[in-house]
Order: C-alpha cells, then structure tokens, then sequence
C-alpha cells in the first residue's frame, strides 16, 4: 500500500517543469526547454533516437562523445544506413551491449527502406522499428514530436516511487508505476516532462544522499515525508551472478596479432576477438586442459593473473595464453592484425582488457 502524494498531479508536473525551464541540462541532443511554443524548431528525431538509443544502461557523460562522433561520421539516418556494418561496431566499441549497435544499424535501414529517410511519429510505429521497445518508443514520441507520451527509465522510476512511496517491490512494480507516471504527465510538454524528470532523477534525487532540500516538488513527496527517502525504489533481492572461466590466446607473429571474428548473433555478435576458449563455470587451473581450443599448436605459456569483466547476467574470468611463431601462418578461422595499431581493431571492452594483459610483460 502506497502513501498518498502530497500534491496534485498538476501541482507536480507544473512545478517540475518550471524548475526545468531554469536547470535543464545542456545537452548535444536537446533543444531548449519548451522550444516549441517559443517557436524554435522541433528537435530532430534522428539525434533523439541515437541518443536514446546510446543512454541504455550507459552515463550521459559516456555517451556524449560517442554521440558527437556518431554525428559528425554519420549526419543523417541514410548516412547511417548506408555505413558498413563492421564500421558501426567499430565506432560502438566501449559503449558495450553491441546488440544495440546491430538494430541501431538495422533501424537506420529500416526507416530509410519503410519510411522514406523519417522517423514515424506514433509509438505504434515506432515499436515495429529493429531495437525500439516501450520506453524508447515514448521517449523518441514525447520529445522529438510532441505527442504525450509515459516515459518511464530509471531515473522516472526512482523519482515517482519516492513520490509515492510506493511498497511494491521492482520489477514487480513496474505496471503500477506507470500508471503513477502517467497520472503525473501533462498533456503539454510531455517531452521536457520526461526530461525533467530524467534530469530530476540524476541531480537531485539520487539513489544515494538525494538532495532533497533542491528538489521542487519535495513538498509533495511521500518518501521525503517519511524521513527515509533512500529507502525507496524497493528492489526485490537479485540472484547473485554466476562466473564463468576461459583461457584467451594471444597468437603473435611478424608484429601482428591473430584475431578472430565472433558469430553474428548472441553476446558480442559480429564483434573481433582474441580467440579464446569456451567460457565454463569451472576455473582455468593450469588451463593446459583448455590447449585442445587455441587456434594452433605452439609454446604457449600463461601470463600470470588474469583478467575479469562483468557482463549483465554473469562475471567473466580469462587467463592469457601467449605463444610466439617465427612466422604468420594462414589461419583456419581468423585474421592477422597489426599489433602496434591494435587499438584500431574494434575490440568489445572485454578484449581491450585482455589484450592490455597480454601485452603487460613488454609494458612493465
């Protein structure tokens, strides 16, 4: 059972749009607070979408000069569509869940293909474009056309259940917060309302320590009111994540490095590699067990410690296998790459790390 807000749903979103109109981060996809009345033009869908598209599960301050690069390599959304696949990755690399690089290059052809080169207005249509679920369709609808839509993230997520003070645990609350959220969005100005409360979210109140003696509608908090506003959102407890092991390979010879490119599709799809061994929940030991999976028979020797990187569902732990060869051989499955221009490959996160392990020896 939740508390009662202590303000009007319009008292809310009118005070949040003020403070909006005078805190609103300044931000390389936004136009100015309210822009449409004042007779500036509409933002442009594209940047919405890349932006909103980017800001999944990543900082704005990591965000930004991707965004920048995106922009200036790629104008337009036909720009984008008619960019080879493999250059999208490569320019994604860092930004991590490259599955949101793949759709972002297939929505780009989809709109340019289904729609003419424009964004359709409508969350309906939106949702049938490749990588756009519920809160990216509301977002890219609110902001860049105008439409009222709920735009539910994380930051909304924590500023209403605080208003409320809402029991129910997440992410059973969910359905329950939205119809919170949209009992609180005006029918103007739905996008700076979404983008209030985004800023709200991550200036103000703050997962930890919320400001709350800034906040504009801190009167009409319930949490605020109870005096422990840090204890919601409410989160159901999370099933601690499994780690897997493997052994990757560094295979070097005439001052190249060999790579391999990964499948298609599923975790890191299209994205180069170290070659690596099957990841397993049983640690490496020795790793000699795992020499039946390098890309060739050589002297291969371990590089001590390893490397961990944690991905959404589970950690990764990858012991470094190095071997030196008098000379490039043609591999069955792979490519040679140049090893002082290593950080030109492309390589997801993860690999950068392992790379950066297998190189220690000459570095330190």
């Amino acid at each position: 059972m939740s508390v009662q807000i202590l303000l009007s749903e319009p008292d809310v979103s009118r005070s949040l749009l003020d403070w909006y109109d005078l805190n609103a981060r300044i931000l390389p996809w936004r136009t100015p607070p309210d822009a449409v009345s004042k007779g500036a033009a509409m933002p442009d869908p594209y940047g919405v979408w890349l932006s909103e598209i980017m800001l999944q599960q990543t900082t704005v301050a990591a965000v930004i000069p991707y965004y920048e690069r995106f922009l200036a390599r790629w104008p337009t959304v036909a720009d984008l569509a008619a960019a080879p696949l493999d250059d999208v990755l490569h320019a994604w690399a860092g930004l991590g869940y490259y599955a949101r690089a793949r759709n972002l290059h297939a929505c780009a052809q989809a709109v340019v293909r289904d729609h003419g080169g424009r964004f359709p207005a409508t969350e309906a249509e939106l949702l049938k474009l490749p990588g756009i679920g519920a809160y990216t369709a509301a977002a890219i609808a609110s902001i860049a056309f105008g439409q009222r839509a709920v735009v539910v993230d994380g930051n909304v997520e924590r500023v209403v259940s605080r208003l409320f003070a809402l029991e129910e645990e997440f992410p059973a609350a969910r359905p329950r917060l939205r119809e919170l959220t949209d009992s609180l969005t005006p029918d103007r100005r739905a996008g700076d309302f979404a983008q209030a409360m985004m800023d709200l979210g991550a200036t103000i109140c703050t997962p930890r320590s919320p400001a709350c003696g800034a906040c504009p509608v801190a009167s009409g908090c319930a949490a605020r009111a109870s005096g422990t506003p840090e204890r919601w959102p409410l989160k159901a407890p999370k099933a601690e994540k499994p780690t897997r092991h493997g052994l990757v390979f560094w295979l070097e010879a005439d001052g190249h490095v060999l790579l391999r490119r990964r499948p298609p599709k599923g975790l890191l799809g299209g994205l180069p590699e170290l070659p690596t061994s099957d990841w397993t929940a049983t640690p490496v030991g020795n790793g000699w067990h795992l020499m039946d999976q390098a890309p060739t028979e050589a002297e291969w020797a371990l590089v001590p410690g390893g490397v961990r990187h944690t991905f959404t569902h589970f950690h990764l732990e990858l012991t470094v296998a190095r071997a030196v060869l008098p000379r490039r051989i043609n591999p069955e499955q792979g490519f040679w790459h140049p090893v002082a221009a290593i950080e030109t490959a492309g390589l997801p996160t993860v690999m950068v790390k392992a790379v950066r392990h297998a190189l220690t020896p000459r570095l330190v």
